[in-house]
């Protein structure tokens, strides 16, 4: 299993790293590719990853990433209100095939994990995106790491027990101290070539220790749905690392928040 696990990782890096610096239509296609194949595993939990609420969960996903494509986001609201409407339309129309937590989740699934990952390509898009994609990278693997790490050494206080319970609270603090200092390095290395970016090292740190503390709450939340349905894993894709969803928690939560973060607090 540890084989498995470390070689399917690596791959996974090396694959993350190709669309990361490629960017344009392959970081496209990749973050639409997975928003589908994280929304099928999120509806196959509920039971409607075939049926008629995750089919029209999978076209608003869709439309969203045209949206995107053609810069018209600012239509995000109207396609929010057009999936609530046909959602609702099927539960009247079928009822009582479908639950009120299967029509609730349907809706919820088009926005965690499709329009939530989206922005890991709408990061790259941004002025200095090519540099400022990989905070994503290290607000959630780092945090990870680092939180790992110092939870071995020091954990004594448990975080949230009922969700995970080796998680402790001193492991959640290294990680956002771990996931800033490995953004003002990242930012003061490349300092002189994020001229978009104000003191790119204070907003690099600052966007990440941000995004660290919403990643741990993202990590969170995918494991309390997978409790509440008795789940292990949201899928097998990934060798070693269950589902999307399984390996990409914490990441569908760090790309929009170092998004609004640097958009807020760094850019000229």
């Amino acid at each position: 299993m540890f084989t498995t696990r470390l070689v399917s990782g690596i791959v996974l890096v090396m694959l993350a790293a190709f669309l990361l610096i490629c960017g344009g239509t392959f970081l496209f296609s990749a973050s639409l590719a997975i928003s589908l194949i994280g929304l099928f595993e999120l509806y196959r939990v509920m039971k409607i990853e075939k049926r008629m609420p995750g089919l029209i969960g999978y076209l608003a996903v869709l439309a969203y990433y045209w949206m995107i494509w053609a810069d018209r986001e600012h239509m995000t609201a109207f396609l929010a209100i057009v999936s609530l409407m046909l959602l609702m339309s099927v539960y009247v129309v079928t009822f009582p095939n479908f639950g009120t937590e299967q029509i609730t989740v349907a809706f919820f699934g088009i926005f965690y994990v499709g329009l939530m990952f989206s922005y890991l390509y709408q990061v790259r898009t941004m002025p200095d995106g090519k540099y400022l994609v990989w905070l994503i990278v290290l607000s959630s693997w780092g945090c990870d790491t680092c939180a790992y790490c110092t939870g071995m050494l020091l954990g004594k206080h448990k975080l949230a027990p009922q969700l995970s319970p080796k998680k402790t609270i001193e492991g959640a603090v290294g990680g956002v101290v771990g996931a800033a200092v490995l953004g003002f390095l990242y930012g003061a290395y490349f300092a002189h070539s994020m001229t978009d970016v104000v003191r790119p090292g204070v907003i690099s740190a600052a966007a990440c220790a941000i995004a660290a503390v919403i990643s741990q709450i993202g990590d969170l939340a995918a494991s309390a749905i997978k409790r509440n349905h008795d789940v292990k894993d949201y899928g097998h894709l990934i060798p070693g690392h269950g589902g999307i969803l399984d390996r990409f928690d914490s990441m569908i939560f760090t790309a929009p928040a170092i998004y609004y973060a640097v958009l807020f607090l760094g850019l000229r």
